[in-house]
């Protein structure tokens, strides 16, 4: 019965997690659409919302390498499962309320690992899964929205120059085809992020004996945990985080509407990759130096880099702070129990 209790309270809180994950991270998908004032911020909400839902019906590699790749799922206890989840929702609600777009995906990592070590030691991590899927790409998925970002804007530019389009003309053109980008972004980060609360979920019905794994010790994601996760991170999405879309498309550069495509498409392209190789990728990472990239074409200045080194400082502080914040839950209701 008090297994059952933990497993309906971890639930809960992965559904939560999921639900502040949409209006936490909608800012990826709709900032620069917002901005530019292609779609304003309802019609936006909506439009992303519609696109998360479909992303994260698109597959299942990113829940698996979050359910069984990155630490030992025979060693994952539910008591685990809820320690991670509320690190990562704490730290997800602490820094949507200081407007920072921090990582969703990391947060929910570190909070897996700090219970994780304390539970079972440091051996329950598969350092080289960690490695390659996680710490390789939080440092180089930065650097590749950046030289994306600014190397496809620059040959926007260039294609501009060549057909001699006036600016109002660039204007409207590209004000449509940024609604094409931003549905991209959307269904991108649909079909990565919504995708880590799959696996916590499964993994979670994995510990409470609900699921069995197959034969060869992996498991498959039920399609009820699917649907779940989708009108979740939907439903979340659709209640919009201002601050960071604040942040997002105003405080780092002042974007135009191909500025905007430049870096909806760029940070897209490089998602879908990661969601295909199953790379729990940071879309907050990525969209956010797609945005550095873009703006650095036409001016260094252009950036306002004090807010950009917050937004760093932020990026590199959430999986340490998740893991010690997961750590001390995971103590204290070992102590109470």
């Amino acid at each position: 019965m008090i297994t059952i209790l933990i497993l309906i309270a971890v639930i809960v809180v992965a559904l939560a997690f999921e639900f502040i994950n949409g209006f936490h991270d909608c800012a990826n998908a709709i900032a620069t659409v917002v901005s530019t004032k292609v779609l304003s911020p309802k019609q936006a909400v909506l439009f992303g919302a519609s696109l998360e839902f479909l992303g994260a019906l698109t597959g299942t590699h990113v829940a698996k390498t979050i359910g069984s790749g990155i630490v030992n799922s025979d060693m994952i206890t539910l008591t685990v499962i809820f320690c991670a989840l509320l690190a990562a929702v704490i730290w997800n609600l602490f820094t949507w309320w200081l407007g920072l777009p921090s990582s969703s995906s990391h947060a929910l990592i570190g909070g897996l690992l700090g219970a994780a070590i304390v539970k079972a030691g440091i051996n329950v991590v598969h350092v080289h899964t960690l490695m390659d899927k996680v710490i390789i790409p939080m440092f180089t998925s930065p650097m590749l929205g950046f030289c994306v970002g600014f190397t496809l804007m620059l040959l926007i530019a260039w294609v501009v120059i060549v057909l001699r389009e006036t600016p109002n003309t660039v204007n409207k053109q590209f004000r449509k085809l940024q609604l094409l980008s931003s549905g991209l972004m959307a269904l991108s980060h649909g079909s990565n992020d919504a995708q880590k609360t799959m696996g916590i979920i499964t993994l979670a019905l994995l510990a409470g004996g609900v699921l069995k794994p197959d034969p060869t010790g992996g498991f498959e994601i039920p399609l009820y945990v699917i649907i779940a996760c989708a009108m979740t991170m939907a439903a979340g999405t659709m209640n919009g985080g201002w601050k960071i879309i604040k942040t997002m498309g105003h405080k780092i550069i002042k974007l135009k509407p191909i500025h905007g495509f430049a870096a909806e498409t760029s940070a897209a392209g490089l998602i879908l990759t990661a969601s295909h190789f199953g790379i729990p990728l940071s879309t907050t990472h990525v969209i956010s130096t797609a945005i550095m990239g873009v703006g650095s074409t036409f001016h260094a200045h252009a950036v306002k880099w004090r807010i950009v080194g917050n937004i760093v400082i932020a990026w590199v502080v959430t999986i340490p702070a998740c893991m010690i914040i997961s750590s001390i839950i995971y103590y204290l209701i070992y102590k109470i129990i």
